[in-house]
């Protein structure tokens, strides 16, 4: 996730502050007890963070590694383990802990018997459950909803991507889009997101004239969950773990997971948006699409990729929380960049905004506050021109909720943001209409 902006561009570390961080880093390294204890101390917890009221600060905090999670006046809210959080502190910072989600787990280790979301969190989809969900769907209208296994995450679970169209079964010359979820296993709210897509054009599908009309003329795709192994993990002793990466080990290290969303293929670990470090809970891995489960999204974007011309024009991954639209780049401040001329920036601001302003999320360049690399967007729009957007759900705060807000606001969160998937949908065919340039950019569409 995100934070909220609050109109401050962000500026990249100076060497001096990197040189600054390496003496803290390596004693707090030292002073850390093996990794692997089975206690809450392996886990990380979220904390604000006082005295964070510059862009350089905030690209300073995000440099240790900890996960910065919202910004509030003159503080900030990060997710980091016990290594990062010494790390925050060492640059003169004071924190307080906030409190753990509710039933936050004991301990590292799975409880046998016990998988699955906590009391007031019981109507969130499980991996399994979510499976099924989709299964009865496909059995009841299978001209409209295909589904295809586009890989495995680490521990052996299906990625799967669903088609929804008229004709699904039928690769037709039509603009595609494609709508991902759950890169980060903690944010449960975005599986359930990709649900309510799948429910909703299903089922009004030949009785909602808009609807009926986009899957007359458009090819859906939809990655319901890009982290199964994490979800998993999160929520495997009955309990929240704020879990955050995915579950893959990391070669001579006791610290597990990469961040997917640091992980992309394009301007990887570039510009000082992501960490090396393998216990921090930005780690980018060993190497771009190291992660089996970013290899399979990348593999089946470019399988898109038809006579030569990438049929994906658009899409959308739903992250929380914080409530802002964004676009690319993150790897750059600059609103332009080599592959970004100022007609793409402005055709990205223009329907973004448009979708902010049907659900009253905040729209943003990604980088407004703090640069990010690797990160799915940008290698959308810098690897493939897709137009590519993220998402931030609900809440806007920790205080409402944060990663785990309570079942009873599924419906409505969700719903929240069909007005913004139409205008996407309905954009796709050409998204330079937007800035009036259809004819520049769209002939013979």
């Amino acid at each position: 996730m995100r934070p909220r902006p609050r109109g401050v561009r962000t500026t990249v570390l100076a060497a001096a502050l990197t040189l600054a961080l390496a003496a803290p880093l390596a004693a707090a390294q030292a002073q850390n007890p093996p990794a692997g204890a089975a206690d809450t101390a392996e886990l990380p917890h979220q904390y604000e963070v006082s005295g964070v009221t510059t862009a350089a600060a905030r690209t300073a905090l995000a440099a240790t590694g900890a996960a910065i999670d919202e910004v509030h006046g003159r503080a900030a809210v990060v997710t980091a383990d016990r290594r990062q959080l010494a790390l925050v502190r060492a640059l003169g910072h004071s924190v307080r802990r906030l409190p753990d989600p509710p039933g936050f787990a004991a301990g590292t280790g799975v409880t046998p018997g016990v998988k699955g979301f906590p009391s007031g969190y019981t109507k969130y989809h499980t991996y399994e459950q979510a499976n099924q969900a989709i299964d009865a769907l496909i059995a009841k209208y299978p001209s409209l909803l295909t589904k295809t296994v586009i890989g495995k995450s680490h521990e052996g679970r299906d990625i799967i991507a669903l088609k929804l169209s008229r004709n699904a079964a039928k690769d037709e010359a039509e603009p595609e889009v494609l709508f991902t979820a759950h890169q980060h296993a903690r944010e449960h709210l975005t599986v359930e997101m990709a649900l309510y897509l799948l429910t909703e054009f299903t089922g009004k599908y030949g009785s909602d004239p808009r609807v009926t009309k986009l899957l007359d003329s458009r090819e859906i795709w939809i990655v319901p969950d890009l982290n199964p192994d994490g979800g998993t993990y999160d929520i495997a002793t009955g309990s929240f773990r704020n879990w955050r990466k995915n579950r893959q080990p990391n070669t001579g290290s006791t610290a597990v997971g990469t961040d997917l969303n640091r992980n992309w293929e394009y301007k990887w670990g570039c510009c000082g948006g992501s960490s090396g470090s393998p216990s921090a809970e930005t780690y980018r891995g060993p190497a771009a699409a190291s992660s089996p489960e970013v290899r399979a999204v990348e593999k089946f974007v470019r399988s898109r990729v038809v006579g030569g011309k990438q049929q994906i024009t658009a899409a959308i991954d739903f992250h929380t929380y914080s409530e802002l639209v964004m676009w690319p780049y993150g790897f750059t401040n600059n609103p332009t960049a080599p592959g970004m001329t100022q007609d793409d920036h402005d055709a990205f601001a223009a329907v973004g905004r448009s979708m902010a302003e049907s659900n009253g999320y905040t729209p943003e360049q990604s980088s407004e506050l703090y640069i990010t690399d690797g990160s799915i967007d940008d290698w959308l729009w810098g690897d493939q021109k897709i137009f590519a957007y993220t998402f931030e759900m609900y809440p806007s705060s920790s205080g409402a909720g944060g990663f785990y807000p309570k079942d009873t606001v599924i419906p409505r969160e969700t719903a929240r943001n069909r007005e913004a998937v139409l205008r996407l949908l309905e954009n796709a065919d050409c998204m330079y209409r937007s800035i009036g340039k259809e004819g520049t950019y769209c002939k013979g569409k």
